[in-house]
C-alpha cells in the first residue's frame, strides 16, 4: 500500500506537537483519504494558526492521535508491504514518533528525491513544485476521486497529501517506485543556495570565494537541512 501523509503542527520545534493528519493510501484493493484534527495537550499559538488555519477552538475535544482513526489506520497498515510518502517525511516521522508512533515500514521523501531528479530546481518546497511542474492541472480530477471537495488547499494536511501524491507521479515518470525508495536514503549534493546572502548561487562557487560563510553555516545554524549540512561539509572538507 502507499500511503501519502501531511501533517500540520503546533510549531516546527521538536516540543511541537501534530494538530492535523491527512492520509490518501492507494493500493490494488482500496483507496481511501482521511482527515482529522487531533489534540495532542499542546496549545497553538497565532503563528502556526497564521500558516494552517487550525486554531485552538476547533481542536478543543477533539482526541488525541492515539485515540484517532489515522492512528489505527496507520497501525494496520504499519509493516514492510507498505510505504509511507511525505513531502521532507524525517520531520513528519519525528513528529509521529513524539506521539508515539513509530513507522515499520518503507518510506519515500518526495523533498529529497525531487532534489535528486530535479536538481536545476530554484525551489524544492511542496507548493513551489505544485506550480513549477504544473501539479494542479491534475488536481480536481484526483480530489474528485477521493471526495475532496476543495481540491488541494495549499497547509491542510489532505490537500497537501494529495499534493504530495500528484508529485510522487510526476516523479515516477523519471525512475520507478524502487529506485525512488533507495534515493529516499542518499543525501544529495545541493547545487545552489535557496536562502541567505547568496542566494541563487552555486554553492561551489561560494566555497571557493567565502569559505568562511559555509564555515559559519555548520557552526551557527542549528536546524540546517540535512542535505546542506551535507554539501557543505562534501565542498568544505571533501
Amino acid at each position: 500500500m502507499l500511503i501519502f501523509l501531511d501533517l500540520e503542527t503546533t510549531g516546527l520545534q521538536s516540543s511541537d506537537k501534530i494538530c492535523s493528519i491527512g492520509i490518501i493510501a492507494v493500493d490494488k484493493e482500496e483507496s481511501l483519504s482521511l482527515y482529522e484534527l487531533v489534540n495532542e495537550g499542546k496549545k497553538i499559538p497565532a503563528e502556526a494558526s497564521s500558516i494552517n488555519h487550525i486554531t485552538n477552538e476547533m481542536i478543543k475535544g477533539r482526541p488525541s492521535l492515539k485515540e484517532s482513526s489515522a492512528w489505527k489506520f496507520l497501525s494496520e497498515h504499519n509493516h514492510e508491504s507498505s510505504t509511507l510518502i511525505a513531502h521532507n517525511i524525517n520531520f513528519d516521522l519525528g513528529m509521529l514518533e513524539s506521539s508515539g508512533f513509530v513507522w515499520q515500514g518503507k518510506t519515500l521523501d518526495t523533498l529529497r528525491v525531487t532534489k535528486h531528479l530535479m536538481p536545476e530546481c530554484e525551489q524544492f518546497s511542496l507548493q513551489f513544485l505544485r506550480y513549477e511542474l504544473k501539479l494542479y492541472r491534475d488536481e480536481l480530477q484526483e480530489a474528485l476521486k477521493f471526495a475532496l471537495d476543495g481540491g488541494a488547499v495549499a497547509h491542510n494536511a489532505l490537500g497537501d497529501a494529495l499534493c504530495v501524491k500528484l508529485l510522487y507521479e510526476s516523479l515516477l515518470q523519471i525512475k520507478e517506485h524502487d529506485t525512488l525508495v533507495e534515493l529516499t536514503q542518499k543525501n544529495v549534493l545541493m547545487q545552489k543556495f535557496d536562502f541567505g546572502k547568496y542566494s541563487g548561487r552555486y554553492i561551489e562557487e561560494i566555497s571557493m570565494c567565502d569559505r568562511g560563510y559555509l564555515e559559519w553555516m555548520l557552526s551557527n545554524i542549528s536546524d540546517l537541512d540535512e542535505d546542506m549540512r551535507y554539501t557543505l561539509k562534501r565542498y568544505l572538507h571533501g
